[in-house]
């Protein structure tokens, strides 16, 4: 018996005690800007709207958040959120289409590309639809033009102003011509707003390319875009390869579009909100009472 007993004491004494760790993972975010790098505080970059504090560069945001931050309270009504892709043309290239729609879907919690809203920015009753960049790269096939074409016409029903958010790497390839006649589809229904005198407001995020800036990315009342944002149709390698001419420093980022006159403003997303209600006060048809 005492043979026990010293035994267990001697186990005891070796038993280690249990460690105590600190979990950081996660805690800490580091700035996508390669000129900055700065090692954020998550919670204060959440505050800060996901601004970098140190070099104002803005990360991208989801759909969600986008509507989140726009419309009042962060409330509103999603529009056509049950229209789902199909695979049209059997297109298989890796993978097959049906294949990378599934994974899109799985990782974002989406049909598509796009989120349609409907709610209250201020005293204004508008629509806003944002597009998911990490939904295969926020291409453009047929469901997100079914969605801004419908969110089009639902506002001149109700006659009220749209806010599309562009973030997007353009046209669908698996879709092929197909994607590329959303272009035309959402272009024409806009001219519809454009005559019935609605407001269109474009928001240019980080990035807009592709058959997007080549359509209703550029066709807004008022053309606005994110400090930073990649904007242009061709990738600059392409174009430069094309013109045989170096391309000047800058070209495809907002501020070079503003300074030539290819946007009405840049806008801090941090004084997005207070900018647009300006706009909307400014744009919005008056009662003719």
């Amino acid at each position: 018996m005492a043979w026990f007993k010293r035994k267990e004491e001697k186990i005891a004494e070796v038993t280690p005690v249990e460690e105590r760790t600190v979990k950081t993972e996660g805690i800490f975010v580091q700035c996508e800007n390669g000129d900055c790098k700065a090692t954020i505080y998550r919670k204060d970059l959440k505050a800060n709207l996901q601004v970098c504090p140190q070099c104002n560069h803005h990360f991208r945001l989801s759909a969600k958040e986008r509507l989140a931050l726009l419309f009042e309270d962060g409330a509103y009504n999603e529009l056509f959120g049950n229209l789902a892709p199909t695979d049209p043309l059997g297109f298989v290239d890796s993978v097959p289409y049906p294949e990378r729609l599934k994974k899109a879907q799985k990782a974002t919690g989406l049909l598509d590309a796009v989120v349609v809203g409907e709610g209250k920015l201020g005293d204004h009753s508008l629509v806003i639809a944002a597009m998911e960049f990490a939904f295969m790269g926020g291409s453009m096939g047929s469901v997100v033009g079914e969605k801004l074409t419908r969110a089009i016409e639902y506002c001149l029903e109700k006659r009220w102003p749209l806010i599309i958010v562009s973030c997007s790497g353009g046209a669908r390839m698996q879709e092929g011509a197909l994607s590329l006649m959303q272009m035309a589809k959402i272009s024409a229904a806009l001219a519809l707003l454009h005559e019935a005198k609605l407001p269109y407001i474009s928001l240019l995020t980080n990035p807009t390319t592709g058959g997007v800036t080549a359509s209703f990315a550029m066709l807004g009342d008022l053309n606005i875009a994110e400090p930073g944002a990649l904007i242009g149709f061709a990738g600059a390698r392409v174009i430069e390869q094309t013109i045989r001419e170096k391309l000047p420093k800058g070209f495809q980022r907002a501020e070079f579009l503003l300074e030539h006159g290819m946007l009405d403003a840049v806008v801090d997303r941090r004084e997005l909100r207070s900018f647009l209600l300006d706009a909307l006060a400014f744009l919005e048809p008056r009662s003719s009472n």
